[in-house]
């Protein structure tokens, strides 16, 4: 099992580990739910060195990176950054990423840590197609980058401190190279998976305990702590972000996934499978993902059967939990057509009792 260049500091912290993506990871350090609303009110740092990151370089790396992702790159500048995924060749999806543009020949790939070998081979699958090669144009650099994630209210307020650029003005899903934390030069993106804002700092594994010791000290007078995977998750969940495994997949298309707005119909956006997603937005899916709300006492989890009042099944869920933030039970899943619009009464099967639900608009808080 893999480490992070941050695992040291996880454990002396007392963090209970786990197995995740190959990789022993913290999932939580003082309880979820406290990590939880540390992230919502203050400022929280996770430990996401366990993603995937993949160089495209060389004059194709516009035409290669345009191929291979829903979105439109060329409406990318540089320092901006683009959440995006790719299509995979019958109709669903090989992973969700961020797209980095550094220059009109040089970006940066973020893809899920569970997917690095499966995305890599696709991006060189089809980068081979263009004449380019691993080792040159195609570089993944993932075993060498770490990474943390500041989320919060006051995240961008403490990272301030250590940095003479400003970063609290920064726009939402743009991104410097800056000396930063006493390193010469790190990648400073405004991203994150929280929906608290805040920023994700990249940084080459020889200067993880100098970026890990400078954040937290930065981060003192603001109550900053360390959040583990549990957290990570119902913050997402409570944001209405997709998570690839639950939400999104190989058999389910960015359209039916409510991602249409990074699947972009645009003249020059050959992306792959273009031509099944754009008949599929013009026909209307069978199926949409839509958020929940539970109303009768009990949680929905992955995999749960969604049924219509006579019981029959009409859909399947995708995450569900205990929002920390509202104390309701939510959830995501995809549901017929019919059945997705808002306020739509909809039942949760455990078992064998039936929870009643009503479709809601997302994020949940």
């Amino acid at each position: 099992m893999k480490t992070t260049p941050f695992t040291h500091f996880h454990e002396a912290l007392g963090a209970r580990m786990a197995p995740f993506a190959g990789y022993n990871m913290p999932i939580e350090y003082t309880g979820i739910k406290d990590e939880h609303m540390a992230v919502r009110e203050k400022a929280g740092v996770f430990d996401v060195s366990h993603m995937g990151e993949f160089w495209i370089k060389g004059p194709k790396a516009f035409e290669l990176v345009q191929k291979l992702t829903s979105n439109d790159v060329a409406a990318l500048v540089n320092g901006k950054v683009q959440y995006s995924c790719f299509p995979n060749e019958t109709g669903g999806i090989v992973d969700d990423l961020l797209v980095y543009r550094f220059s009109a020949e040089k970006y940066l790939l973020v893809v899920n840590a569970a997917n690095i070998e499966k995305d890599w081979n696709w991006v060189v699958k089809y980068g081979e197609q263009l004449g380019m090669k691993p080792g040159v144009e195609l570089e993944n650099a993932s075993d060498n980058i770490c990474q943390l994630a500041i989320q919060g209210p006051f995240a961008l307020s403490a990272m301030q401190k250590l940095t003479a650029d400003n970063v609290t003005d920064m726009e939402y899903y743009t991104f410097k190279e800056i000396p930063f934390a006493g390193i010469d030069k790190v990648i400073f993106s405004t991203t994150g998976y929280t929906g608290s804002g805040g920023c994700e700092v990249y940084a080459y594994n020889k200067d993880a305990d100098k970026l890990w010791n400078a954040v937290f000290e930065a981060g003192k007078e603001f109550g900053i702590q360390p959040i583990g995977l549990g957290a990570r998750d119902t913050l997402r969940l409570e944001a209405g972000f997709c998570l690839y495994g639950h939400e999104i997949d190989d058999d389910h298309s960015p359209i039916e996934a409510g991602l249409g707005w990074i699947t972009k119909f645009v003249p020059g956006n050959d992306f792959i499978n273009r031509a099944y997603h754009e008949k599929l937005k013009e026909d209307k899916p069978s199926r949409y993902l839509k958020g929940f709300v539970v109303e009768d006492k009990g949680i929905a989890r992955q995999g749960y059967s969604i049924e219509d009042a006579e019981g029959n099944q009409i859909g399947v869920v995708c995450s569900g939990t205990v929002s920390p933030l509202t104390g309701k039970s939510i959830g995501t899943g995809y549901v017929k057509s019919g059945f997705q619009k808002l306020d739509t009464p909809i039942y949760i099967r455990v078992r064998n009792k039936v929870l009643k639900a009503k479709v809601v608009k997302m994020p949940f808080f």
